[in-house]
């Protein structure tokens, strides 16, 4: 690989350092990388005059490849765009859990490989998120973690209804449900008592949120389903939901949020050898 974007994330990567670490290992090894940061930065945030920073979507249709220094928020944040490209991603952990990232800073020697092509790539599906209202998509986006249908912040319930291709699969109140990838079940799903589900398994996790149903128990369901979501009864109140963490989209009484596996699929970048079960250990005895 030679067109390589880093992207670090200003708030965890204090200084840029690992990032710098990660430029010098690159460079020895014949890679000159290009600077984007992943999101705009608040302008009273003054960048390191050294370093030269490049718009990413000006980069990213000549990239091969877009590493993240940060967590998991990085890369979530990243892969939309890269995905949309055709670019794979490699994450940095400087975060917490980090269960998408590949490594961790003290491992930012294995980024040589790249210029050897001492790497593989894992697929990760995504999902498709609508809303329609009547006749009209008022919202669409792609997910790579999970959509989520929740309350607003009044402390009140809101009741769901969950269908599986036109087929009623959960009707709960209480502070919503996940809609979540393989790779979201460790998110927020696992917060709400959702399954661990493996990276490679082909499905879609749906995950009620404090129900206050005693038999609303997660459902795994298969990729091809269609899942359908809608508010039913309190007709007064609203819900809202929200991809991959991103902005909320108020519902109205009687919008349907669909979701359905994306024909997209987010690349990730391999540089050890490891099982998922490996990572998943590891990352809760860090915990």
């Amino acid at each position: 690989m030679k067109n390589v974007i880093l992207t670090p994330n200003p708030y965890r990567d204090r200084n840029f350092q690992t990032m710098r670490s990660a430029m010098q290992i690159l460079k020895s090894a014949g890679i000159q990388p290009k600077l984007c940061l992943p999101f705009e930065v608040e302008r009273s945030y003054e960048l390191p005059k050294d370093l030269r920073f490049s718009r990413l979507d000006r980069e990213l249709p000549n990239a091969e490849l877009v590493i993240c220094f940060g967590g998991d928020g990085t890369i979530l944040h990243i892969a939309k765009a890269a995905t949309r490209k055709g670019v794979p991603l490699l994450g940095v952990n400087i975060g917490t859990m980090g269960f998408m990232a590949e490594l961790e800073s003290t491992e930012l020697d294995k980024l040589a490989l790249l210029a050897t092509g001492g790497y593989t790539f894992d697929s990760r599906m995504m999902l498709d998120v609508t809303v329609q209202r009547d006749r009209d998509i008022l919202f669409h986006d792609i997910c790579l973690n999970d959509a989520v249908i929740t309350k607003g912040a009044i402390a009140r319930i809101v009741h769901l209804a969950v269908k599986c291709d036109g087929v009623q699969a959960m009707e709960c109140g209480g502070d919503g449900v996940i809609v979540a990838t393989p790779t979201g079940s460790t998110a927020y799903s696992l917060s709400a008592g959702g399954p661990i589900v493996e990276p490679e398994a082909k499905n879609i996790i749906i995950t009620p949120i404090c129900s206050h149903e005693v038999g609303s128990r997660s459902i795994v369901a298969s990729d091809s389903r269609v899942v359908t979501v809608e508010i039913v009864q309190n007709a007064r109140r609203n819900a809202y939901v929200s991809v991959d963490g991103g902005r909320a989209f108020r519902l109205n009484m009687g919008d349907v949020v669909t979701v359905k596996k994306s024909h997209l699929e987010t690349r990730l970048v391999r540089l050890k050898d490891r099982s998922f079960y490996d990572v998943v250990n590891g990352k809760f005895r860090k915990a």
